[in-house]
C-alpha cells in the first residue's frame, strides 16, 4: 500500500535502518569527509569501488536491488515522459517543488538546519544537491544503467547523516517532529516532487497525457525505493491514485511557519538575479499561480499587478484525464491564450543558468554528507 493519511504517523517514527548504521559508523569514525570525496567515483551501485570502505561497498551492492515489481513498461512510461517535459519538470521541480518542501514546517526546519543548506549559500547548494537528480531523472537510460540508482543512494546516505548529527546535537523534539527525515517526510518530498508539480503544471495550463503523468509517477516510486523507502510505502505508479493520497494528507502536512517564510523569500530572492530585468513580478507570480493563493499565502509569497492576469486554459482535469477520474473531454487541453507562455519559458531559460551555477559551484555537483548542523540565520 502506498503511504496514506492513516500510515502518516507511523512513517513519522522510521528513518532508514540500514543507512542510519553505516552513516553513523562513517561519522563517529571520522570518514565522511573522505567518503564525500570520492561520491564522484560512484557511478553504478554494482560496479566494484575498491577505494570505498568495504562497509560502503557491501551497502551499495545489497542497495543496488530494482523495485519490487519494476518492468521494462514502467520504465517506458517514465521515459516517455521526460522525453515530453524533461526540461519544464525540472524548471517546477525546482521552484514550485522546493516551496512545497517548505511548505512542510518539518521539512523546512530541517532544510534550515542542516549545514550550509540553511545559510547565505543555502539556494544555490540545495540546487546543487537536487538539480543533479531532477536532470538525470530524464537521462537516456537513467531508470536502466544504473546511474540514477547511484546519484539517489547517495541522497540516501545525505538524509542518513542528516538524522545522526540531529540525534547527536540533543537539540532535534523528537515527539514534535517525529524522526529527522523520517520515511514520512521522504514519501512526502516524492509526492510534493510528482503529484503535486504536474497539478501545478495544469494550474499554469501546461497539458500531460495521463499516460505521461502516470511515467512521471513511476519514475518517482523508483526514486522512493532508491531512497530507502520501505515497498509498502512506496507511491503508486498511477497519478490518479497518487492524486488522492496526496489531498487526503496535503492540509494537514502543508502549514504556515517560520522557517517555511524564510527558505521560500530565500529562494525567490535568489532567482530574481537569474530572471530578465521586469520578470521577477510575472514569475512569483507563476509560482502563486501554480501553487494556489491558499498555499502561497502559507509562505507570504508577495502579490503582483500580474496576478490579475487571465487564467491559463488547461485544468488540473487535463493533466490527470480518465485516471484522477475526470476522463472524456476533460483530458484535452482548452483552447485559448496563456498568459503564462512566454514567463514559463523565461523561467526555464532561468532555471538552466541556476542549474549551471548549481552543478558547477565550487565543484559541488555531488550530494554531500553532512559534519556540522546550524540554524541558518
Amino acid at each position: 500500500m502506498p503511504l496514506t493519511l492513516e500510515e502518516l504517523p507511523k512513517a513519522d517514527k522510521v528513518g532508514d535502518p540500514q543507512a542510519d548504521a553505516l552513516v553513523a559508523d562513517l561519522l563517529d569514525s571520522g570518514d565522511v569527509d573522505g567518503v564525500n570525496g570520492l561520491f564522484r567515483t560512484i557511478g553504478t551501485l554494482s560496479a566494484a569501488h575498491p577505494q570505498l570502505p568495504p562497509r560502503l561497498e557491501a551497502f551499495l551492492h545489497e542497495a543496488a536491488a530494482p523495485p519490487p515489481g519494476w518492468t521494462a513498461d514502467d520504465v517506458r512510461r517514465a521515459e516517455q515522459f521526460f522525453a515530453h517535459h524533461h526540461g519544464t519538470a525540472s524548471m517546477m521541480q525546482g521552484t514550485v517543488g522546493l516551496i512545497g518542501c517548505y511548505l512542510s514546517p518539518a521539512g523546512a526546519f530541517t532544510l534550515r538546519s542542516t549545514g550550509r543548506l540553511g545559510g547565505q549559500e543555502g539556494p544555490g547548494r540545495r540546487l546543487s544537491q537536487s538539480s543533479r537528480l531532477f536532470l538525470d531523472m530524464g537521462n537516456k537510460n537513467a531508470l536502466t544503467d544504473g546511474s540514477l540508482a547511484a546519484d539517489v543512494t547517495k541522497v540516501r546516505l545525505v538524509h542518513a547523516s542528516v538524522r545522526r548529527l540531529h540525534k547527536n546535537s540533543g537539540q532535534w523534539d523528537y515527539e514534535k517532529w517525529g524522526e529527522p527525515v523520517s520515511q514520512k517526510y521522504t514519501g512526502g518530498a516524492g509526492f510534493v516532487f510528482s503529484t503535486q508539480v504536474l497539478e501545478c503544471m495544469a494550474h499554469l495550463g501546461l497539458h500531460v497525457d495521463p499516460e505521461d503523468a502516470d511515467g512521471f509517477l513511476a519514475a518517482w516510486h523508483y526514486v522512493l525505493h532508491y531512497l530507502g523507502t520501505p515497498e509498502e510505502w512506496l507511491l503508486p505508479k498511477n497519478a490518479g491514485e497518487a492524486r488522492e493520497v496526496w489531498h487526503a494528507a496535503r492540509d494537514s502536512e502543508w502549514q504556515r511557519s517560520d522557517d517555511g517564510i524564510f527558505m521560500t523569500r530565500q529562494a525567490l530572492d535568489f532567482y530574481r538575479g537569474y530572471l530578465p530585468p521586469g520578470f521577477h513580478d510575472a514569475f512569483v507570480a507563476m509560482i502563486r499561480t501554480a501553487l494556489t493563493d491558499h498555499y502561497a499565502d502559507l509562505v507570504d509569497i508577495p502579490r503582483s499587478a500580474f496576478d490579475l492576469a487571465a487564467k491559463p486554459a488547461t485544468t488540473v482535469s487535463s493533466i490527470f484525464g480518465a485516471a484522477a477520474g475526470f476522463g472524456g473531454d476533460a483530458a484535452k487541453p482548452v483552447a485559448g491564450v496563456n498568459p503564462f507562455e512566454e514567463v514559463i519559458g523565461m523561467a526555464n531559460k532561468a532555471f538552466n543558468a541556476v542549474e549551471h551555477y548549481a552543478l558547477t559551484h565550487d565543484q559541488d555537483n555531488q550530494p554531500q554528507m553532512h559534519a556540522e548542523l546550524h540554524d541558518g540565520r
